[in-house]
């Protein structure tokens, strides 16, 4: 396949995720506000989009990360990074349908990885990059969410005994720190696709190697992330809202501004910190916060398995599409082929048990281990 040609179909695939990206990852800044009622689903998901669009043109340090830290841009060509999109758009689509929030970040770098390392070996893999940058932020972030949102929790509670009505009065907070969320989301996420679309343009030439992803790229990144967080990944916004605790809206303002503070940080520094881990360790931690609260373990337990499994199954996805797609061009169209196959096919058997807006109404639990149904009919 002619190589102008190949980026083009990188650049579409990039964008492809990147729409994934902001489905998947919607409830990492709305599913408490959603579930404590402070906003509608709708308004929502159209305030996040919005947020999420103005928030990737805020820095490019986690796009440079990516395009330049992770594997070795000049031993790589655009059909290897089009196996690793491969691999993380059809591990996107699997969690979804399933209703886990893993994250799609991990998916990514795991689809990036192991195309690379299986087409032109494990040297053009910078393994400590990847430990410094994704591995240890990965493990630490959603315990200093959690821990801070914890505290938060603990703190506001303690300042709101005998105040009932003080807790209503958190409606306005919670909006404005599931916005900061939005914010910090579209800040640290959409870079990764511009990152990559930048890996593809300096494998070809067309950029050289270090370089900053070009205006054009942050434009379609932006669009791409804001359009798939608008459209909202409901069944992950039903997991995160309802499935690990019970939340009201002094919780919801805790957790939600304890990641933001996460994720804002990690963004300046460049590390591409995965926001749903972030977000979810919020949640738990706010959870764990107010005594009352029941916390679903089981629930936490199988996240953090797809957490687990995130990096190295789309690694998996992103060996065997990469290796498939390095061929030649039978090899990338049929590599696409396939990804289009499959992610319709998930799309219709979602369609069996949809989720949508309307699904927030559904009555929550009343024992602390009973798990809503992941999937509400």
């Amino acid at each position: 396949m002619d190589p102008s040609l190949l980026v083009v179909v990188v650049i579409i695939t990039a964008l492809v995720f990147d729409f994934t990206n902001g489905f998947h990852d919607t409830a990492n800044s709305m599913a408490t506000s959603i579930a404590t009622g402070a906003l509608k689903p709708k308004v929502a998901v159209a305030i996040s989009a919005v947020l999420n669009l103005v928030g990737a043109f805020l820095s490019v340090q986690v796009a440079k990360t990516i395009s330049s830290g992770l594997v070795d841009e000049t031993k790589i060509g655009p059909a290897i990074v089009f196996g690793g999109l491969m691999g993380a758009i059809i591990w996107n689509l699997f969690t979804w349908f399933i209703g886990l929030p893993s994250s799609s970040s991990h998916a990514l770098f795991g689809g990036l990885i192991g195309a690379t390392w299986v087409a032109v070996g494990s040297d053009s893999v910078r393994f400590g990059m990847i430990v410094e940058k994704v591995l240890i932020p990965a493990a630490l972030s959603p315990v200093i969410a959690g821990l801070v949102a914890m505290v938060a929790t603990f703190v506001v509670y303690r300042f709101l005994r005998g105040r009932k009505s003080g807790v209503s009065g958190f409606r306005v907070g919670q909006i404005i720190s599931s916005s900061l969320v939005s914010l910090a989301h579209g800040t640290n996420d959409a870079q990764k696709t511009m990152g990559v679309i930048t890996l593809a343009l300096i494998s070809t030439g067309s950029l050289a190697p270090g370089s900053a992803p070009p205006t054009w790229v942050i434009a379609s990144a932006a669009l791409a992330l804001a359009l798939g967080t608008y459209l909202g990944g409901w069944r992950i916004v039903y997991t995160l809202g309802k499935g690990l605790t019970d939340i009201e809206g002094p919780q919801g303002f805790a957790a939600q501004t304890s990641s933001a503070a996460v994720i804002l940080t990690s963004s300046h520094l460049g590390f591409p910190l995965s926001t749903t881990h972030v977000c979810s360790g919020g949640i738990l931690g706010s959870g764990v916060g107010r005594r009352e609260a029941p916390v679903r373990w089981k629930m936490a337990g199988r996240m953090v398995v797809a957490w687990l499994f995130t990096l190295p199954a789309a690694a998996v996805v992103g060996a065997i599409a990469g290796k498939i797609a390095s061929l030649g061009t039978g090899g990338t169209i049929g590599v696409g082929v396939t990804g289009i196959l499959i992610g319709l096919g998930i799309y219709l058997l979602s369609r069996r048990k949809p989720v949508t807006a309307h699904s927030f109404h559904v009555p929550e639990p009343s024992a602390p281990d009973a798990e809503p149904d992941r999937i509400p009919a």
